[in-house]
């Protein structure tokens, strides 16, 4: 998305004043990142978010999700995202110059290769969701579903609705079968009338 993007960065990264490297550097310690995806998660899931971005695999183990935590906690997110770009399984990976991509995706003797780290690790977790959804900042998949919902008639006949609507439903039940029964009456009386 265009909100997401960083102009400056960008222009340093085209005209060639940044490497790669540099360019990651510079978007995971943006301001945007921070807000996105730092402000709003622990440090566990911080830790396997950039893992999984940058390194492009998932976290070996809790070992090491609870190592990097540690950084993050003692030395801050910028000594940790500085001591993953300096890695020696970045540099062996993508060097300076190499986009970081997803390693292992196929693997050998199975018909379907892993789930993309970006889809199994959506940007904040469900205790943040939860928060923005009590402080009424979003709304959740459940009310979402709800109200896109499109009106059928078997939802009509079979799902009870609520407040106005079950009242109004209520009328609509009762001049539907009224009409019904004084029709069916009608045709009776008709069939039997000489």
């Amino acid at each position: 998305m265009s909100c997401d993007r960083d102009r400056f960065l960008e222009s340093q990264f085209k005209s060639g004043s940044i490497t790669v490297r540099d360019f990651i550097r510079g978007l995971l310690l943006s301001n945007r990142f921070y807000k996105g995806y730092v402000e709003c998660n622990g440090n566990d899931r911080i830790v396997e978010q950039v893992i999984g971005r940058v390194l492009g695999r998932p976290v070996y183990g809790l070992n090491e999700i609870k190592s990097w935590s540690i950084v993050v906690a003692e030395q801050g997110f910028a000594a940790f995202v500085d001591a993953i770009l300096d890695s020696p399984e970045y540099f062996e990976r993508f060097g300076i110059d190499g986009i970081p991509e997803q390693v292992n995706r196929i693997l050998p003797g199975r018909s379907q290769g892993e789930m993309p780290i970006y889809q199994r690790l959506p940007r904040y977790g469900e205790s943040w969701r939860d928060q923005l959804i009590r402080d009424g900042l979003m709304i959740s998949v459940d009310a979402f579903n709800k109200i896109n919902r499109p009106m059928t008639v078997s939802r009509l006949i079979y799902e009870k609705p609520e407040g106005r609507l079950f009242k109004l439903w209520i009328v609509f039940l009762v001049v539907l079968g009224t009409g019904s029964i004084s029709l069916f009456l009608l045709v009776f009386h008709q069939m039997f009338t000489i």
